[in-house]
């Protein structure tokens, strides 16, 4: 309340509680009154100058001809005037020649970063880490190989991997047992049955894989499905992947990119996942 007026001397509304508690009739201070006029000076400015009013169909558009999109446009053009310099670029280039240009393949790691997170994320992990089931794709690791080509037909092409379900009448349970336990200590051919059951087939004589089939590394360590566990192998082998006979085979299928997204787009993820690879 206003420190010229002496409470005890102010006149009262005629509320009194308790004898002596009564509500007073002072103005409010003068720096009070000049922040509420000055408020409601200011919304009325601002309602000429911004659109603010509703009216007929709409609302006033204001003064100063501002909108959001009108806004969103302005920033939108400012971004791409200082991206031209490298999308101009894009279209005409291999992925790998991206790649071998320093300033452009940092450009595009940056841009692509949206792209990876939209499309690829989601299985693969926002920092390219891998969720359980999916690849891995910051270890270097590659079932199809890893040079930058290859990346482009596999994110424009898809890739489905195939391994045969052995259990039943093809493979022992011991058998199985046998062959999970040498795979998981990391020497797949210490076992005769890897020969014998055409384990080589597919992943090479030495079990180091075979980029042309996507067959896995079985010596590295590094694991897909599960945590390399003898149990985990073992329910590999015995169901198979994407096997159609086996209704409990694990399922690896990685979608084609190249319908929904355009040739640049993919030559970006290309690089983006090369990096991440520390190719």
């Amino acid at each position: 309340m206003s420190e010229q007026n002496n409470p005890y001397g102010a006149p009262i509304t005629g509320h009194v509680w308790d004898d002596n508690l009564a509500e007073l009739t002072n103005q409010p201070p003068k720096w009070w009154m000049i922040g509420l006029h000055a408020s409601w000076i200011l919304v009325l400015l601002y309602g000429i100058a911004y659109p603010m009013w509703p009216w007929f169909g709409g609302a006033t558009q204001g003064l100063m001809g501002w909108t959001q999109i009108g806004e969103y446009k302005q920033d939108m053009a400012a971004i791409q005037s200082v991206r031209a310099k490298y999308e101009d670029k894009l279209p005409g280039m291999s992925a790998s020649a991206i790649l071998a240009d320093s300033e452009l393949s940092e450009y595009v790691v940056r841009s692509a970063k949206v792209l990876f997170g939209d499309n690829c994320a989601a299985c693969h992990g926002g920092g390219g880490q891998g969720n359980p089931g999916y690849p891995n794709l910051v270890d270097d690791d590659w079932l199809y190989g890893g040079d930058i080509d290859t990346i482009v037909m596999t994110v424009t092409n898809g890739r489905m991997g195939m391994m045969p379900a052995k259990g039943g009448v093809q493979i022992s349970d011991a058998e199985i047992d046998q062959l999970a336990n040498a795979i998981a200590q990391g020497q797949p051919t210490s076992s005769p049955l890897f020969m014998e059951k055409g384990c080589f087939a597919c992943h090479g004589m030495d079990g180091k894989g075979m980029h042309a089939l996507g067959a896995p590394n079985l010596t590295d360590a590094i694991w897909r499905f599960g945590d390399g566990s003898v149990d985990a192998i073992k329910y590999t082998i015995a169901n198979g992947v994407n096997d159609p006979s086996s209704p409990q085979s694990r399922n690896a299928v990685m979608p084609k990119f190249g319908d929904r997204l355009n040739e640049t787009d993919i030559k970006k993820l290309a690089v983006y996942v090369s990096k991440l690879g520390a190719n």
